[in-house]
Formats: C-alpha cells, structure tokens, sequence
C-alpha cells in the first residue's frame, strides 16, 4: 500500500490517515487504491468494527493531486482508482468517521458525505470549486448534499462554490460537532470505540435502514462521471485549466460571445 496513506488498526478501529502534508493531501490514484484496499480488508475481516479517515494537524485534503486532474483533462475521463475509492464508500457496511482539520477541498469534502459522523476543528474549511474547473460536483454529492442540507446550501456549495467555515458546516448538517484541534482526534476515537461496543449485526442493518439505498447513489455516481467527463474537454475546462496554469482568472465570456 502507498506510504502516503497510513493505517493503524487501533484494536477494533482502523484509521486511514492521508500521510502527503507537503502537497496539503492532495490524492494520486495510489493514495485512492491504498484506500481502497484499506476497506476491503476491513469490511473483509471481524477484526474491524469502524472506520476513521484523518489527515495532518491542519489540512484534511486539498483535493484531487493537480498534475494527475491535468491528465484527466488531456484522456477526457475521471481516473479509475478515483471512481472504484469513492464507489467503496457508498457500499462500504461497518460505519465511517471523519476527523478534519482546516483544508477539505473537493473530493476532499465530498467524500465526507458518505461518512456517518463528521468531527472537526473551528479552523476547517469546506469547499467545492467543481464549477470554477468548468466542472461538475462528483461523489454523488449533487444527490446527497440537497438531501442533508437542503437545496440552497447544496447549491451554495456545489455550485456558487461558496467556502463553509466548521460553524457553518455544522448549521449545514455536513458536520455533528466542532472540536478543538488538539482533541479533534481523541474525540473521534471516543465515537468510534463507542461504536465498535454496539451489538455489529444490529448496528449494521440499522446503518442500512438510516442510510437508504445505495443503487440510487451509485447510479447517480455514474451519472455525475459521465458528465464530468463530457466536462472535462469542453472549452469552458480548458479555459479554466489555462488560467489556473497561467495564474490569471478564467474569462468563461469570451466562450460565448
């Protein structure tokens, strides 16, 4: 597994921790296999009664790594580790925890939308700049975002592109409770243990039942990538990819003049 993506069986928790500060945990595909396999092996097993998914003192995740989304735009498609890591979320049955710290950035708060509990610190920030890519949201976000916080924060967020601070997450539904940084991490262990003493039959049909019906996230998953693979060789991406590399703001007018 990717060194880049650390995990640590804490007896019956396992803690999948992106381990890539110097790029603000921006994920490669490797990172997303690690992962990936890191389910697996705990949904496998009796071992594993939760999951926690942390990242370093200060930023959860910036996101997609930038060099491999370029080479999404040039194949005009999501890569497969992406879409395989975020369909394991969705059919993933022992209960998933978050512990954030500042920066969740695209996927990076996506992602989050699949976990059960959402614990962070007062400095976190959520934010989806899917629409400034001349993208469109993924993770079956633009189906359960509406459901969570209602449609005007969902399009707050998916589509203005509006950054959320942890108090506004929180009145959002995206997050249960803000902690301070340095015992985001012990209180997420807490919940966590205290999961892993529920009854796991129980817990997991109940999980189901709260949950509703996967098909319907991943085909609405499969909905969103063949749509932000349309997007990703549009003009609008390209003009928008051109004026990231060159630091200048995208001029989408110009497209439709």
């Amino acid at each position: 597994m990717s060194e880049l993506v650390g995990i640590e069986d804490r007896g019956p928790i396992r803690w999948l921790r992106l381990n890539r500060a110097d790029k603000k945990n921006a994920i490669t595909s490797p990172m997303y296999r690690a992962m990936t396999a890191a389910l697996d092996e705990a949904e496998a097993g009796t071992a594993t009664a939760a999951v926690v998914i942390a990242g370093q003192p200060g930023v959860f995740s910036a996101g997609n790594d930038i060099g491999e989304f370029l080479g999404y735009a040039q194949s005009g498609a999501l890569g497969p580790a992406v879409l395989s890591f975020l369909k394991r979320l969705v059919t993933l049955e022992k209960p998933l925890v978050a512990a954030v710290d500042g920066l969740a950035i695209g996927v990076g708060t996506t992602l989050l939308f699949h976990c059960d509990l959402v614990y962070a610190s007062p400095g976190s920030t959520f934010r989806t700049p899917f629409l400034d890519l001349g993208l469109v949201p993924e993770a079956g976000s633009s189906l359960i975002a509406p459901r969570l916080m209602g449609h005007q924060r969902a399009f707050e967020m998916l589509c203005l592109g509006a950054s959320f601070t942890a108090e506004k997450a929180l009145a959002a539904g995206l997050v249960n409770e803000i902690v301070p940084a340095d015992r985001l991490e012990a209180r997420v262990g807490e919940v966590a243990a205290r999961l892993a003493s529920r009854p796991p039959d129980a817990l997991k049909a109940a999980r189901r039942l709260v949950r509703g019906d996967a098909a319907a996230i991943l085909a609405q998953m499969d909905k969103e990538a063949d749509e932000f693979s349309r997007r990703l060789v549009s003009a609008e991406a390209r003009e928008a990819f051109a004026a990231f590399l060159e630091k200048r703001p995208a001029d989408f007018a110009k497209l439709h003049g």
